[in-house]
């Protein structure tokens, strides 16, 4: 199990809140600015807010979506995301192979389970478990799935989430897969941000929205508790309670055979929890340090990756290091690791995964995949050994393997040209070989892609990836898609999109992708570099590719176009505001804006830690510097905009993309449009036509207005 505030609550992760999306009324007091005259834009659901954005999308619609080049657009990405050629990823439960998938036929998508046997073949026979169209039929509801946590060893009883039109808030029904339907008078949970997980047959460990003051500021579970089939949930007993200026608190049961424990997880903020064993009803301190970025315990080994550097039983560990000890011996005080991994200035450590045996590590090296194999052996010491790499300029990831069984494991291959794979191997007995492949979408062999590396303001080296046509006249008239994020440890890397291949490259289109700081590029520091008080270090790397582009004979401002989501979001409105003069359009998606109340909007309090705390002056002083809302001003030659977000999304909300676009038509900016999706929460929508559509009107904007 990963403990730590980044990988436990990946929920949380900004791009990426724990209760319903709710009509919010306007603040008062000092979190409200009295000269802020678009408060009323963050009641979510009230009469006058709806009228306002059913007016704003009626014009942006007739503006970029009432066209034949707009149709044509958005039904070539729906054939990619409909597409019965795509890869139907699984993960394994015991003998079965589950997905879940969404074509044409099946909008809210079906979950569903093979055998291996059948899944190579190329048309597998699919036992299909839940229909969630069928269900929104019976039930008259919009339900989207949200996944099933499966009691192992015999995967029989599931817990389902489902989410109310695609927020982060879901309802939790028990599931019985021999039946294919709900247990009658089973768990259930109604619609929070609910954390629940299987201790056994007839207990669950659940936090949710238990009443007042059972959540913290964050809107994540502040009480982790035992719930017993049969009782009412009011009857579930206290585990663990924590701070409501607390992230979340979370309980989980390691059902390992052999190594059965349980644990509670205790964020603090975003980058730093706390870890307690729960035996014989007693809390167990796990001693790591609280800003670890993970700590797996598994089987005999206690894992812990390190977020800084850590001085320890005599010796003293990386910043973005591996390291690992028995679990026994570190619980009985003994202090003693072995180095698994250690970064250098090309290289930090992406993830980790068991094997039964195994223990794979995902590198990074210059932003480019490798994967090394270890294995601990009976002397102590562990073997190191590369399995074969990848293309070039391409993503190497473990999506699945069978921990508890065996040394299986499962590999999706991607890069900008290469169509993604999806390979399969035994470690120590079958290489790994493709079992299934997506179809190319587009003509790759008309491109070419290229690693550059930019100076930032500091001098920092910031790379970024290049897709160009073949042949490129290098005459400043490209139209370019710069896209970047730069926040919470998030990594860019190569990937294949059939959208962006379809609706960039084939219209002739440049696209690059910034792995500016703030991410997780190269480990721990670059993330750390832009935090806070430094967080104008990833908008002057993320201008500072622009400006490169515009150097190298790439593009023009007139034809350079930004794009980007959530944190990414809050980097356009920052390029929007800070950066005119390099862009001409931006496209900005579900964003932060208003970092001046943020932490009181939606999910918003979970991120102090990445932006700091604008309630506090000091804070506000450097909050301020990037706080787009605050920032735009009239008279300046701002470029194109176009703001995107979702009525569902319980996350960042809609609110901030409403009042900055109602600001600045308000100074007079004609060139501000706004469309805001009903559902799809913190996404492009809730099935793969609200995507396409999305998808489509973001890049007719950008091509439109880069001409």
């Amino acid at each position: 199990m990963k403990t730590s505030a980044r990988l436990a609550l990946a929920l949380a992760v900004i791009m990426g809140g724990m209760t319903q999306a709710h009509d919010a009324a306007p603040a008062t007091g000092s979190t409200a600015a009295s000269d802020d005259p678009y408060l009323w834009l963050e009641d979510i659901h009230g009469d006058r807010s709806m009228d306002w954005v059913k007016a704003q999308n009626a014009i942006t619609q007739k503006q970029f979506a009432d066209t034949p080049e707009f149709t044509h657009t958005r039904d070539r990405i729906l054939e990619v995301l409909d597409s019965e050629a795509k890869i139907p990823y699984v993960s394994r439960m015991g003998d079965h192979l589950y997905n879940f998938w969404q074509d044409k036929a099946h909008p809210r998508g079906i979950w569903r389970r093979t055998t291996l046997d059948q899944y190579r073949k190329t048309d597998p026979q699919w036992e299909v478990l839940l229909d969630i169209d069928a269900l929104n039929k019976a039930e008259g509801k919009k339900w989207v799935f949200k996944g099933a946590d499966c009691l192992k060893p015999a995967y029989t009883k599931c817990l389902v989430n489902l989410s109310a039109g695609g927020g982060d808030a879901v309802e939790v029904r028990e599931f019985d897969i021999p039946s294919k339907s709900f247990v009658k008078d089973g768990f259930f949970v109604p619609i929070a941000k609910t954390q629940a997980a299987w201790i056994d047959d007839n207990h669950v460990y659940v936090g949710t929205d238990f009443g007042p003051g059972s959540m913290t500021k964050s809107s994540y579970p502040r009480i982790a508790k035992v719930w017993t089939r049969g009782t009412p949930l009011t009857s579930a007993t206290t585990v663990y309670e924590g701070k409501d200026t607390d992230l979340a608190v979370s309980a989980y049961h390691d059902r390992t055979p052999g190594f059965e424990r349980d644990f509670i997880t205790v964020a603090h903020d975003f980058f730093h929890s706390d870890m307690y064993q729960l035996k014989e009803g007693k809390l167990i301190h796990v001693d790591v340090p609280e800003d670890v970025a993970s700590a797996d315990a598994h089987r005999e080994w206690l894992l812990v990756q390190l977020r800084d550097a850590w001085t320890v039983g005599g010796a003293t560990y990386p910043s973005g290091a591996l390291i690992a000890i028995k679990y026994d011996d570190f619980m009985a005080g003994k202090r003693q690791f072995t180095t698994l991994f250690t970064p250098d200035q090309h290289t930090a450590l992406s993830s980790f995964v068991w094997t039964r045996h195994h223990l794979i590590l995902n590198v990074m090296d210059d932003v480019k995949s490798r994967l090394d194999v270890l294995t601990p052996k009976a002397d102590g010491t562990w073997a190191n050994e590369a399995m074969p790499g990848a293309p070039q300029f391409s993503t190497v990831e473990v999506v699945d393997t069978d921990p508890d069984n065996t040394d299986e494991y499962w590999l999706s291959v991607t890069g900008f040209l290469t169509p993604s794979s999806l390979e399969r191997g035994v470690l120590g007995k079958e290489q790994a070989t493709t079992i299934k492949h997506s179809p190319p979408f587009f003509d790759a062999s008309k491109y070419v892609v290229s690693q550059h590396f930019v100076t930032s303001r500091d001098g920092t080296q910031v790379p970024y990836f290049e897709i160009d046509p073949k042949g490129i006249k290098l005459d400043g008239k490209n139209r370019t898609l710069l896209y970047g994020y730069g926040g919470f440890e998030v990594s860019l890397q190569p990937y294949y999109s059939g959208s962006v291949g379809r609706s960039w490259l084939d219209r002739g289109g440049v696209y690059v992708v910034a792995n500016i700081r703030g991410g997780g590029e190269y480990g721990p520091h670059w993330h750390q570099a832009a935090l806070q008080a430094n967080r104008l270090r990833a908008y002057e790397d993320f201008a500072a590719v622009a400006q490169d582009l515009v150097k190298r004979g790439v593009t023009s401002p007139a034809h350079l176009g930004a794009e980007g989501g959530s944190n990414g979001g809050l980097l356009m409105g920052n390029m929007l505001t800070l950066y005119p003069q390099l862009f001409g359009a931006i496209a900005c998606e579900v964003p932060l804006l208003d970092m001046k109340r943020y932490t009181h909007l939606s999910a918003g309090a979970s991120w102090i830690a990445e932006y700091g705390d604008p309630d506090d002056p000091k804070q506000w002083a450097f909050i301020k510097t990037f706080s787009p809302y605050q920032n735009v001003k009239a008279g300046v030659n701002y470029p194109p905009v176009l703001f995107f977000t979702t009525t569902s999304d319980d996350r960042v909300g809609p609110v901030q993309a409403r009042k900055m676009a109602a600001k600045m038509e308000a100074m007079g900016y004609k060139n501000v449009w706004f469309y805001e999706n009903t559902e799809g929460g913190h996404g492009a929508g809730a099935d793969n036509k609200q995507a396409a559509y999305m998808h489509a009107l973001t890049y007719s904007f950008l091509w439109d207005r880069l001409q």
